[in-house]
């Protein structure tokens, strides 16, 4: 098996092919390292509430679809939309109406229960299939001292869209590097199984840079030139964000298929490291 991987920086894209990794179940630590949150989902039932919380609803009308138009409503402390079964966390979107919506998922965040500055991010997830999904990995501001979105800064350490089965994507959002400007910084690596097999997403995140690593290989750095919190605002806490979206402005380019609900993310774990 081979990556292809799709580099587009400040509307700048490459092409690059690298060779293939296994999927690790063990993530690769410098010694510098030491494990300080995780999550590997060892009791069935609702998230564990001393780690996890609940974005909930459809933002609106301030911000309506979350700001990107998404067909979803994001409930709160239902299992049919998010549960731990099996070893597991489960995020599912299911079609059926509820609050206005056509759909309902589920958003849930470490806000106050885990936030870090710094870091070595592990997530090791099976991704749901279909056209209209849009499943994420990513991270926001604890507390937005410089501003609102994008001016305090945004991590996706991972992306899909379900008429992208095969890609993902890597992104940051800054005041000067945001898709609102078509400047942000994005990298996508191509693979085949990202919705049959279980791969490891993740950032190793300092002062200087935010490497974005697929299964332990990087693909994209993303490095502080030091001219401020407009291009690296990356210097505060951040906390994780999982949600399996449906449509919006990305994930609903191509439209919904409603013949693939209900569709899941599985997670396997959750792991946070930071330098000794």
């Amino acid at each position: 098996m081979q990556l292809n991987v799709i580099s587009c920086a400040l509307g700048l894209c490459s092409w690059a092919l690298l060779a293939s990794a296994c999927s690790p179940k063990t993530v690769r630590l410098a010694p510098s390292y030491q494990l300080v949150w995780s999550d590997e989902f060892d009791k069935d039932g609702l998230l564990n509430p001393e780690k996890w919380s609940y974005d909930v609803g459809d933002n609106c009308p301030d911000n309506c679809g979350w700001g990107n138009n998404e067909a979803q409503y994001y409930t709160e402390k239902l299992l049919k939309n998010a549960r731990v079964e099996n070893g597991k966390l489960l995020i599912e979107a299911r079609r059926e109406k509820i609050n206005n919506k056509d759909y309902s998922s589920a958003r849930v965040v470490t806000k106050n229960k885990g936030d870090w500055k710094y870091g070595k991010i592990d997530v090791r997830a099976q991704l749901p299939a279909g056209v209209g999904s849009w499943p994420a990995i990513w991270m926001l501001p604890t507390d937005w001292k410089y501003g609102g979105w994008p001016q305090s800064g945004e991590i996706d350490i991972m992306e899909n869209v379900g008429f992208k089965p095969d890609s993902l994507f890597g992104s940051v959002h800054t005041e000067w590097y945001n898709h609102i400007q078509k400047t942000q910084v994005t990298k996508g690596v191509f693979d085949p199984t990202l919705s049959s097999q279980y791969h490891n997403y993740g950032i190793e995140w300092d002062e200087e840079k935010i490497d974005f690593l697929f299964d332990e290989k990087k693909y994209l750095t993303f490095r502080n030139q030091h001219t401020g919190s407009k291009a690296y605002p990356f210097d505060q806490a951040f906390y994780l964000v999982l949600n399996v979206a449906v449509g919006g402005n990305w994930g609903g380019e191509k439209g919904i298929d409603n013949k693939i609900f209900p569709q899941k993310m599985l997670v396997d774990y959750v792991k946070v490291f930071q330098k000794k």
